[in-house]
């Protein structure tokens, strides 16, 4: 979908057209888990978006590298280690080691943001940044040309049923010029609230990769690969 891939150092192409899908997986069931990849596959996606939690940094615990490592061993597909995490630092070896392909921790806690995403780069993982809802886009001036991705939190991260952040949308578009501006090509990510009617605005505001959970692909008994072709077609 307008994207190639190469392990490692990685090289990424974007069709700022297109909307690339990234499933969150903790969405699904673990004893589906390798049904639920197969699917995936079968129905297109283009990430595995793999949320990880600290209990400390979000009220929630999350995924583990031993679970990316298995999710690792049944598909090619790229993942994306979303790391809602304090200290993500000591833990980026360990992520890339299991088969990430790009890690993406908050920048909120942050010392040293630069150094983080150079340790990432270092490793063999592409870099992205995160922004929870009220974080300015101006924390993202002095490394925004080191970025392959910034996700935008469009609910607060590890709250499960909040609803979308009306804001949001201008905040995308605030993004893109940002990212225009500078000539680069950066992914612009959505992680929450995303659904069939908010996913065309996120796009129409200059999105390019939504995370997809429960208010699209995750629906059962509905067929995954059904669900992303359905809601493939709404972005067109």
């Amino acid at each position: 979908m307008g994207s190639t891939f190469k392990f490692g150092i990685n090289t990424v192409m974007h069709n700022h057209t297109q909307c690339q899908l990234a499933a969150s997986i903790i969405c699904g069931s673990p004893l589906n888990l390798e049904a639920d990849l197969t699917a995936l596959e079968k129905g297109g996606i283009d990430y595995i978006h793999f949320d990880v939690m600290d209990g400390v940094f979000v009220p929630r615990f999350g995924l583990f590298p031993e679970y990316l490592k298995a999710i690792r061993s049944k598909t090619n597909l790229p993942i994306e280690v979303h790391m809602m995490v304090q200290d993500p630092e000591p833990y980026i070896q360990d992520f890339v080691n299991a088969g990430a392909t790009m890690l993406t921790p908050h920048i909120e806690p942050l010392m040293h943001a630069h150094r983080t995403i150079m340790k990432i780069k270092s490793a063999g993982a592409q870099a992205g940044l995160a922004l929870n809802p009220g974080t300015s886009l101006s924390s993202l001036d002095s490394v925004l040309e080191d970025l392959d991705l910034v996700m935008l939190m469009a609910i607060n991260p590890g709250i499960v049923g909040h609803k979308l952040i009306p804001r949001t949308m201008e905040k995308i578009a605030e993004l893109r010029r940002k990212i225009d501006e500078i000539g680069k090509d950066i992914l612009i990510e959505i992680d929450g609230g995303v659904t069939p009617e908010s996913g065309i605005k996120m796009k129409q505001a200059g999105a390019n990769m939504l995370v997809c959970g429960t208010g699209t692909i995750f629906q059962p008994p509905a067929k995954l690969d059904e669900k992303i072709r359905e809601f493939r077609l709404t972005l067109e």
